[in-house]
């Protein structure tokens, strides 16, 4: 058992014994790069003070007591003294943790342990190994571990002792942009002294940035402190007034960005690095870990820079989607590619972070194409949209087609296979037939998988379905739009026409979990049932006919409401809390369709000699603009269907000993579903903790370049005065109640509150049934989240950027429709749409 090992000794795989921070100093000593000399006290002498099991079960204050009072063995002193005096005669030394769980490439720990700087003698450095081991129990430590879903039982604390450096600058540098997520930029933070004023905020420092050979921003601090060694130990603060001299110069900035590349090419990855310049000017590296914040790249590299769109992000999808999830997109986008391009083997579709993301750059060279994806962005998910319009500028994408005759000739190819215009007509022509065909659509698109291969049904029931019903929904909106131009309408008018739409089935399916309320509420049998946790009769039926729904419903390896039906269960409670008839949804939406009506009217009149035209659009409109959910719908229907197949294969794979359980299948792909090897645990285990890793992720790219530049992140538009701005999306003005609300499954909604979200989709709409209003992240004027709110006439607005981080839950505010305005309710400030689009 050894109690300390040098860093010569150490390497990269012992993260065990040295832990995360002890690794990486001897993995880079191991190298040949300028790393201080020292030695690590390892996980063993830990192990010998306290066991983990056992403080794990007691509270943080309790095992930071224990490890604190208990002696150190007499052993461990001696080993700690043996290797600290080979370091030299009373050498100062920095002594810091190194958990095994610490600077790893998902959560680098960094601050959670404490660290001790020019400590001086034997008896301070193992007072401070003591007083590291304890702060593994700091409860900013624990919170930490908890966060990152790392278990407190299986994790142990090294100490690294390492000889100081008197340093006369110091700070930290990034092998990447942490900000932006560019990979080729070294960002530099420094400051006079030692490091530690810089790592923890307490300075105001230099900071500089390298993109390739060019120093391309200097941005200096006031350094006003500093912090030193004092003679014999400890260390000082020191105020030093303001100096507006850079601390670093040209040189040494260039020195610090060739040393930190060539760390990143040693490990393979972007690295976050502590490093100092002694009074001589020799450069040392103190510290390296990976960044853990930067979002992955998708592997589709040929030398050229190429734009993601976070497709899966748009669908309203924050969180990853299975790895069965995504072998199903995989297929519907080969079909996709075949028929609009020709393709399937396209690099079109890619992903990275276990999430989709489409690359466009081919969309953004050309003309036509930057009019049409806005454009359809515009209505669908507004944020991305901005963000592409601040590409158009950047000479890396300019226009390289400028003639719409390809995308012409695509169009009217596509149209002339399915039909487009015959089925655009006959919808005009007569909208109630058109909806009669479009609702017959479900029974001949589960008859035909029924008899094909999953893979084959998704390649001809998705995407080939769509052209059949698109045109219907479209010339419903098509008609709200030639309206526009024959009256003059006031701003939230057209959005008016769109409230209490008939034929909308994510309606329809909130009405009969509204109608499930309603039945327990008047059944004192299944109310007490219910109440107790059972399912009722009337639940059981609305399982039956909606079952197939979920939350996150696009990716297929998610348990659908018949699997799990704790959120309907938790939506029919919210409901049963409404008293008063007119906050009941069926009466406000019923109201909602009158409104709409009327004003139907309203704008005839207006249109004097055209008001029949604007009857007769607008009949349509009201007619055809619901089924725009239901091509979605019916994909999802799909999905349940094929899960049901799949979840067969699983339960069957998990009664031959190859899987765990048979929902583990859905972490498996299709061939390996389908395969003849053995033990398939192993691959869904390491799918799970990656799965289960970016489940905390916190921040998803709308748009992301393969040079890991985030455009959102650098290109932050108008700046909004304090108010919230985003599209409008649904018409009014609410003043309410802020509930922000990340996950939809098991919240609580109080009647009239504004629901703030990050996105939506159908899942989420039972909860709009009680909203006074909605703010959401995503989305666009005719994403789900919007077309819900309009007919529920609930006022909205979406794509509002940091909409869950800056509203606060039980904070008022005041949500306009019309305008896009989100605003502080005591806030005299209103500020609209119109400085977008400024």
């Amino acid at each position: 058992m050894a109690l300390t090992i040098d860093f010569s000794g150490v390497d990269g795989t012992m993260l065990a014994v040295v832990g995360g921070k002890a690794a990486n100093l001897g993995e880079l000593t191991r190298a040949g790069f300028p790393v201080p000399p020292g030695f690590c006290v390892t996980t063993d002498a830990y192990r010998a003070v306290a066991e983990a099991g056992e403080l794990a079960s007691t509270t943080p204050e309790n095992a930071r007591r224990t490890l604190l009072e208990t002696p150190v063995p007499q052993e461990i002193r001696d080993a700690i003294g043996t290797a600290y005096r080979a370091l030299g005669d009373n050498v100062p030394v920095a002594v810091r943790s190194s958990a095994t769980a610490e600077d790893l490439p998902f959560a680098s720990f960094a601050g959670q342990q404490d660290t001790f700087l020019n400590v001086v003698g034997e008896d301070a450095v193992v007072d401070a190994v003591r007083r590291c081991w304890a702060s593994l129990w700091t409860d900013r430590a624990v919170s930490y571990r908890e966060t990152n879903g790392i278990d407190h039982t299986t994790t142990y604390l090294a100490v690294v002792v390492q000889q100081m450096v008197q340093s006369a600058i110091s700070g930290v540098m990034f092998t990447a942009n942490p900000v932006t997520g560019k990979r080729d930029q070294v960002v530099i933070d420094a400051s006079s002294g030692l490091g530690e004023a810089v790592v923890s905020g307490a300075v105001n420092p230099d900071h500089f940035v390298v993109d390739g050979s060019d120093i391309v921003e200097k941005r200096l601090g006031d350094k006003r402190f500093l912090i030193r060694s004092l003679p014999g130990g400890g260390t000082e603060h020191v105020e030093v007034g303001e100096n507006g001299d850079p601390c670093l110069t040209d040189g040494q900035i260039h020195a610090l960005a060739v040393l930190g590349r060539k760390v990143q090419q040693h490990y393979g990855a972007p690295q976050d690095t502590e490093w100092a310049i002694d009074a001589d000017g020799d450069l040392h590296l103190t510290q390296a870990r990976p960044i853990t914040t930067l979002f992955p790249l998708p592997d589709n590299a040929d030398g050229d820079v190429h734009v993601y769109f976070c497709f899966s992000l748009a669908q309203g999808l924050e969180r990853p989607i299975t790895p069965m999830g995504r072998a199903v997109f995989r297929e519907i986008a080969k079909s996709a590619l075949e028929i609009v391009i020709g393709d399937p083997a396209s690099k079109s579709y890619v992903e990275a972070g276990d999430r989709i993301f489409l690359d466009v750059t081919k969309v953004l060279r050309s003309k036509v194409g930057r009019e049409f994806v806005t454009r359809l962005l515009g209505v669908m998910e507004a944020r991305s949209a901005e963000v592409l319009r601040g590409l158009f500028d950047d000479p890396r994408f300019a226009i390289t087609t400028s003639s719409p005759a390809p995308a012409v000739k695509r169009v009217l190819r596509l149209a002339r296979r399915f039909h487009v215009p015959v089925t655009a007509v006959k919808a005009l022509a007569n909208p109630e037939k058109a909806v009669r065909t479009a609702l017959l659509m479900e029974r001949e698109v589960l008859e035909k998988s029924a008899s094909l291969s999953i893979e084959q049904a998704l390649r001809q029931c998705v995407v080939p379905m769509l052209p059949k019903l698109a045109p219907t929904a479209l010339i419903g909106f098509a008609m709200l739009g030639l309206v526009g131009k024959v009256v003059r309408t006031k701003p939230g008018e057209l959005q008016t026409v769109l409230r209490g739409l008939p034929n909308n089935i994510t309606t329809e399916m909130d009405m009969a979990m509204w109608d499930v309320a309603q039945q327990i509420r008047r059944d004192p049998a299944a109310l007490e049932r219910f109440r107790a946790g059972g399912r009722p009769a009337v639940l059981e039926d609305f399982l039956a006919r909606w079952g197939h729904r979920a939350v996150a419903e696009i990716d297929l390896g998610l348990p659908r409401w018949s699997d799990d039906p704790a959120h309907v269960a938790g939506v029919v409670r919210n409901f049963l809390l409404l008293d008063g008839d007119q906050a009941h949804p069926d009466v406000v939406f019923a109201r909602g369709a009158a409104e709409a009506e009327a004003m139907i009217e309203t704008l005839a009149r207006r249109a004097r000699g055209r008001g029949w035209l604007v009857r007769f659009a607008l009949r349509r409109t009201r007619m055809l603009a619901g089924l725009r959910e239901y091509p979605k719908y019916l994909v999802i229907t799909l999905f349940g269907t094929l899960r049901k197949r799949i979840a067969e294969i699983g339960a069957q794979l998990a009664a031959d000993g190859r899987l765990d359980a048979g929902d583990d299948v859905f972490f498996l792909d299709f061939e390996e579903m389908r395969s003849a090897r053995g033990d398939l645990r192993e691959i869904v285990a390491a799918r799970r903790e990656v799965y289960d890793r970016e489940l905390r992720r916190r921040h998803i790219p709308r748009v992301l370049l393969s040079d890991g530049t985030e455009p959102e992140a650098v290109h932050h538009g108008v700046p909004a005065d304090g108010d919230l701005v985003g599209t409008p999306a649904s018409a009014g003005t609410v003043t309410g109640v802020a509930r922000v609300v990340m996950d939809p499954v098991g919240a609580h909604l109080e009647p009239g509150e504004i629901l703030v979200a990050p996105s939506t989709d159908p899942g989420w709409t039972p909860l709009f049934l009680t909203a006074g209003g909605l703010v959401m992240e995503m989305g666009g004027a005719n994403s789900h989240g919007a077309v819900v709110a309009r007919e529920y006439g609930i006022p909205a607005v979406v794509g509002v950027r940091e909409a869950v981080t800056r509203i606060k839950t039980g904070e008022r505010i005041t949500v306009d429709g019309s305008t896009g305005a989100v605003i502080a309710a005591d806030s005299p400030v209103r500020v609209s749409q119109d400085l977008l689009d400024a």
